[in-house]
């Protein structure tokens, strides 16, 4: 007997959809599934989608006031009946995709596509299995609940209680946990119990470059016993200057990195994770037991993955220098009674094998 065969489509608008993709597919692969992720985006309008996701970014960034209206107003939005003319390409692609690799099933992990692939099936007349995988928590937009979906696949029961709330049926909203990657499943955080010093700091800043000395200089500035690994990323180049700087500034205590695949070993050696309230890094911070200070929130996309983040007690806001500052103080203070607190919160929540019950669920319900 063949394999069973999963398309998994994702968009650029937020690495919470990617990361969703790429350890679903490695959780069937592991399973024995043969697996094609695809971004009917960037395929059918390349550089459109480049524009829109740069633009993405920046808004977000900058000006998250201006994204969270953007984002409020698709609420009102029904994609069943409004087929926006730069969206026409990225569905036929998708359409093709289809066609072209026959999957058994399909896993979307951005809201948009189901309301395409409805589409493609009524003309086809062969409909296909759809799993919607939610990349939000809690404060769940419209376009994620009003889609063509066979289930939908949550990161907690609070996100499941909702939707169900907003009208869908309990037996297809599913608590599979945010598809962390698999390896975190496997690794060992470090125990509440473990010594403080050094304090390992895991830090993801953002595109801006002012926030990058003064919330470097606010953690190390916390205490001495802090060591501070910066994960760059895409903006490497953007940022490298002033990590540099930083790392002339405090000898010994600084260490760059680049763009990496080895965030769950980082995140389960590191004491903290400090970045903003995107759902990949706040589930994978969770699923690490890492207690997390969230640095930039994006207003009504991420509002839910820090109420999440909150309500077990492993993580919080720090929107400032000063914040910052005061956050890794309190939680070093009473031999990091504090820090020591969020770590027991999180380890009796638990969630680290999210992608392997995606998986399982799909390959189940075939």
């Amino acid at each position: 007997m063949s394999p069973p065969r999963i398309l998994i489509v994702t968009a650029p608008f937020g690495e919470g959809h990617n990361s969703a993709a790429r350890n679903t597919a490695l959780a069937l692969g592991e399973l024995g599934a043969e697996c094609q992720i695809a971004d009917p985006c960037l395929l059918g309008a390349p550089y459109a989608t480049e524009a829109l996701r740069k633009g993405y970014r920046f808004v977000t960034n900058h000006l998250p006031r201006v994204w969270e209206q953007i984002y409020r107003s698709t609420d009102n939005r029904d994609f069943r009946r409004q087929l926006v003319p730069g969206l026409r390409k990225p569905e036929r692609t998708l359409t093709e995709l289809v066609e072209n690799f026959r999957p058994t099933a399909i896993v979307s992990t951005y809201p948009i596509y189901p309301y395409f692939l409805e589409r493609t099936f009524a003309a086809s007349g062969h409909p296909l299995p759809v799993f919607t995988v939610v990349t939000d928590s809690i404060e769940i937009n419209a376009s994620w609940t009003k889609s063509p979906s066979d289930y939908w696949l949550v990161t907690d029961s609070r996100t499941r209680e909702g939707l169900i709330r907003s009208g869908l049926s309990p037996e297809r909203v599913v608590d599979t946990g945010f598809p962390v990657h698999p390896d975190l499943s496997r690794l060992t955080p470090i125990p509440a119990n473990a010594p403080v010093d050094p304090f390992r700091v895991l830090y993801f800043p953002t595109a801006k470059r002012p926030d990058v000395r003064k919330h470097a200089e606010a953690l190390l500035d916390a205490s001495p016993s802090v060591h501070l690994t910066m994960i760059l990323g895409k903006n490497f180049r953007l940022l490298y200057r002033r990590a540099r700087d930083l790392r002339v500034a405090y000898p010994r205590r600084v260490r760059i990195i680049g763009w990496t695949r080895r965030i769950p070993e980082f995140l389960t050696t590191h004491h903290i994770a400090v970045g903003k309230a995107g759902g990949a890094t706040v589930h994978e911070a969770i699923a690490a037991c890492c207690p997390m200070i969230i640095h930039h929130l994006v207003p009504g996309q991420e509002e839910g993955n820090l109420e999440l983040l909150e309500t077990i007690g492993g993580g919080l806001l720090a929107e400032t220098p000063e914040a910052i500052h005061a956050a890794t103080r309190d939680m070093l203070a009473d031999q990091a009674a504090g820090w020591r607190r969020m770590k027991r919160a999180l380890a009796s929540h638990s969630r680290n094998n999210g992608a392997l019950n995606v998986a399982r669920f799909v390959l189940d319900h075939l």
